[in-house]
């Protein structure tokens, strides 16, 4: 690359070639104590959280199709739910899948996608092989979940609007970091496992409301946990320019003009994202671009219970970004019906809930939902001639109930409870929806003991313990 040439890419917001190199070694140089208190809480939170959404996912179609179609054999990785152990790589695959089943695992806004599947579905199954300390586990963690979300505050959201799912294509780096943060790679080592990850990303949204969409989670959770792998055994990968070049991740998945490569550095833990923004647990097992409006929704079900038949019209908004996926007037699977803005908030509106069982096959096609659903309208409020929310909050949801004999209700949100970590869930209500979560396929007894272990996860001088726990309770 010429002289001209790299001062024309400064200009552009790409850092001197090195991006892979230079995250490699900072992933690389994260220690124990460069993780504050709040840190390891809300890892904790993330922790707890997946592991309960992917016990709920276990029996879901789209892991047990995915593991059908693998040539699984014995190995030490605990597949979630079951008793069963397989290969490292396939219970990454396996689990990965079964973790966004349900599409009830946590978010982030900086990544514009869910950080903590991609990365925990690789990194479990690794540390029972390595038979990790439950305190290098945790530090592997952040270590990749700031990995993916700072090349997320590179990238978007122009990446999330062009139909990437961010959720694979940058959680397939959290991954590999959090893989190779675990094997103790140094610097350059990491750096090759980012840039074999470069290559393995893949995810979009033309895939959202089937099945593929979880399987984007398991297939980048094994992708990352493979390419550190290689790396650790010396395979050789473009480390040096692999985000830079003009053939690399950076033009060719965003394209030129559209990143800024140079604020995934500046911002490198400061603070750590998984402190702030931090984590968003869902409450509702569906698209977390609904949640503003179902905030909204049930708020209006539960202060008025407005009957169906006397609803005349509703009207709904969300971002256009959020919009573009969830406008759904007609599902036509329950997987559909999770990214549906109309059934959600018809269900919302029928029960004043929204739960697991709402997904399940014909829940989508009962009468009074059908009912309701030509009734709602849903629009963009950042499109509109007199925006709603400010210019910069992408994360606020309206509803107006207008009912047959006039009356107008209206409730509305800057964001869904849970959102960020300043915006959080209470600890009952998290240690609830774990317990929900597993008791779909664990004993009721061993949940509160497992939740325990999680609490104290840094104190755990094998991470076994837990996985172990977790296989005793499976009720098959």
């Amino acid at each position: 690359m010429s002289d001209t040439d790299e001062a024309d890419r400064a200009d552009a917001g790409v850092p001197a070639p090195g991006l892979a190199l230079e995250l490699g070694r900072r992933v690389a140089a994260l220690s124990h104590q460069d993780l504050p208190a709040d840190a390891l809480h809300w890892a904790r939170v993330g922790l707890l959280d997946t592991v309960g959404v992917t016990l709920a996912g276990a029996r879901e179609d789209a892991p047990r199709l995915a593991e059908q179609a693998l040539d699984t054999r014995d190995g030490p990785a605990l597949v979630l739910g079951t008793r069963r152990r397989i290969g490292v790589l396939d219970a990454a695959l396996v689990n990965g899948t079964a973790s966004h089943a349900l599409d009830f695992d946590d978010c982030n806004n900086t990544i514009g996608g869910h950080p903590s599947a991609p990365v925990l579905s690789a990194l479990l199954p690794l540390a029972q092989q390595l038979d990790s300390s439950g305190r290098d586990f945790m530090l592997a963690y952040v270590a990749g979940f700031e990995a993916e979300c700072k090349l997320g505050l590179a990238v978007n959201f122009h990446h999330y609007t062009k139909g990437w799912h961010p959720t694979a294509t940058l959680g397939t780096f959290g991954a590999a970091a959090a893989c190779a943060k675990l094997l103790g790679l140094d610097g350059d080592a990491t750096a090759t496992a980012l840039a074999l990850a470069a290559s393995f990303a893949s995810g979009i949204k033309a895939n959202f409301g089937t099945m593929t969409k979880p399987l984007h989670v398991g297939h980048c959770a094994r992708n990352g946990l493979y390419a550190a792998r290689l790396a650790r055994a010396g395979f050789t990968a473009n480390r040096a320019s692999v985000f830079e070049h003009r053939q690399g991740f950076l033009d060719v998945f965003n394209g030129p003009g559209t990143y800024d490569a140079r604020r995934a550095l500046e911002a490198w833990a400061r603070p750590l994202d998984i402190v702030e923004p931090g984590i968003a647990i869902k409450q509702y097992p569906c698209c977390g671009s609904t949640h503003p409006a179902l905030d909204a929704m049930l708020d209006l079900a539960r202060r008025h219970r407005p009957r169906p038949d006397d609803v005349a019209r509703v009207d709904a908004w969300i971002h256009s970004r959020r919009l573009a996926h969830t406008n759904r007037p007609d599902p036509v699977s329950p997987l559909d019906a999770k990214f549906s803005l109309q059934y959600v908030l018809a269900r919302a509106l029928l029960d004043a809930r929204v739960g697991v069982g709402d997904f399940e096959p014909g829940s989508y096609t009962q009468p009074a939902v059908r009912a309701l659903l030509g009734r709602i309208h849903v629009a963009a409020y950042d499109q509109a001639d007199s925006p709603i929310f400010a210019e910069n909050n992408h994360f606020g949801g309206r509803v107006r109930i207008t009912l047959r004999d006039g009356r107008v209700l209206e409730s509305q949100v800057d964001q869904p409870l849970g959102r960020t970590s300043a915006n959080p869930l209470s600890p009952a209500l998290l240690r609830a929806k774990f317990a929900l979560c597993a008791a779909r396929v664990l004993r009721e007894d061993a949940v509160e003991d497992i939740a325990d272990h999680i609490e104290r996860i840094e104190t755990l001088p094998r991470m076994e313990a837990l996985m172990a726990l977790i296989a005793s309770a499976a009720l098959d």
